[in-house]
């Protein structure tokens, strides 16, 4: 009898345990049945992009996550290379309202967010500035001074804009994409650092190749109106904030974690890694970095349609997160090295787990 106890028991533990299993998959299923982002969502997007931005793909497919990842770009590249079109196209995409700004020497913050003005009939009254859009062009961002340079500090941090006494709140989803010329430095003002470690991502246009360029002259945007690519929306606007929630929840587990810091840390202590040039490294990536990559990876995990982040995604996203948040020394920019080259050596010596 005790043994036919004893076997009832194991029994009704082994029942138990299966239901709670059953339990916790059916939970499971409901909490991936709740996730409405899937890989063909955001290969619908490139597909519209793709009607007028060739090749890019990589460049087009950050683009979409720091969207996801409800985070500002900073693109860098040669004249005439398509980044103007790809933010508009994108903004066409996702059925969101665009704006462009072209940054000179001599424009001011007012020229950003709005001023107050007066009317006899009206009183005073706000005229809000071209700040207020879902996505907003900061063409050659560096040809505008400092003072107006950090007008946009506020907006990308705080999603709001400030006219005079009274503050706004910006459009939902806000997506600011700046744009900078890296072969010009005459007329041009260094962007602050407090300014771009506020942008989630940077991005290298690089120049197309000998095919993409000969498909470049059949869609010759200078000879064609833009809407005569047929730029459709395919998701709204609701769906990108839907999206950027859902990142928000995807699981990263504490190893995970713990080797995403420890590539942060390895731009700070770069001798501790034994990464070959760490002589050349001045200053390391800041928390906001560690954020950024934290953000960057969970983002990248939804688009492929996972629920949780692998050390594959962190490995992805560090270079465009990581590339303007190191300072090198002078002996660094003498020698030619750039700060791609330290985090690819970075992502070398830190052991994956």
């Amino acid at each position: 009898m005790p043994m036919a106890k004893k076997r009832g028991a194991s029994a009704t533990g082994k029942t138990s345990r299966a239901s709670a299993g059953k339990a916790a998959t059916s939970t499971a299923g409901r909490s991936a049945g709740m996730r409405t982002a899937s890989p063909k969502s955001f290969e619908a997007i490139r597909k519209e992009l793709a009607k007028i931005v060739v090749g890019q793909e990589k460049v087009l497919d950050h683009l979409i996550l720091a969207l996801v990842g409800s985070g500002n770009v900073l693109l860098e590249g040669v004249p005439g290379i398509a980044k103007t079109l790809m933010v508009r196209a994108l903004a066409g995409a996702t059925n969101c309202t665009f704006s462009r700004i072209q940054f000179t020497a001599d424009m001011l913050p007012a020229d950003i967010v709005g001023i107050t003005a007066y009317d006899k009939q009206k009183g005073f009254y706000v005229l809000k500035g071209p700040v207020f859009a879902n996505f907003l062009l900061a063409d050659e961002i560096n040809r505008a001074p400092p003072k107006t340079q950090s007008a946009l500090l506020e907006s990308m941090q705080e999603r709001q804009a400030t006219i005079g006494k009274q503050t706004f709140p910006l459009p939902t989803p806000f997506f600011v994409l700046a744009t900078q010329n890296p072969i010009e430095n005459l007329g041009t003002y260094p962007l602050p650092e407090a300014q771009v470690d506020r942008f989630l991502l940077k991005l290298s246009v690089t120049y197309p190749s000998r095919d993409e360029e000969q498909i470049i002259l059949n869609r010759n945007m200078t000879i064609r109106d833009f809407s005569a690519y047929g730029i459709r929306p395919v998701v709204k606007p609701t769906d990108i904030l839907r999206w950027q929630r859902e990142a928000l929840a995807i699981y990263v587990d504490p190893k995970i974690e713990r080797y995403l810091v420890s590539i942060i840390d390895a731009t700070r202590n770069p001798r501790d890694y034994k990464v070959g040039l760490a002589r050349y490294v001045q200053w390391g990536a800041s928390p906001r970095g560690s954020i950024g990559l934290y953000i960057a990876a969970k983002a990248m995990a939804l688009m492929r349609g996972r629920s949780y982040v692998t050390p594959h995604e962190v490995k992805e996203v560090a270079p465009s997160v990581l590339r303007h948040r190191i300072l090198l020394n002078y002996e660094g920019q003498s020698d030619r090295i750039s700060t791609d080259d330290v985090v690819a050596e970075i992502l070398k010596r830190v052991r994956v787990p």
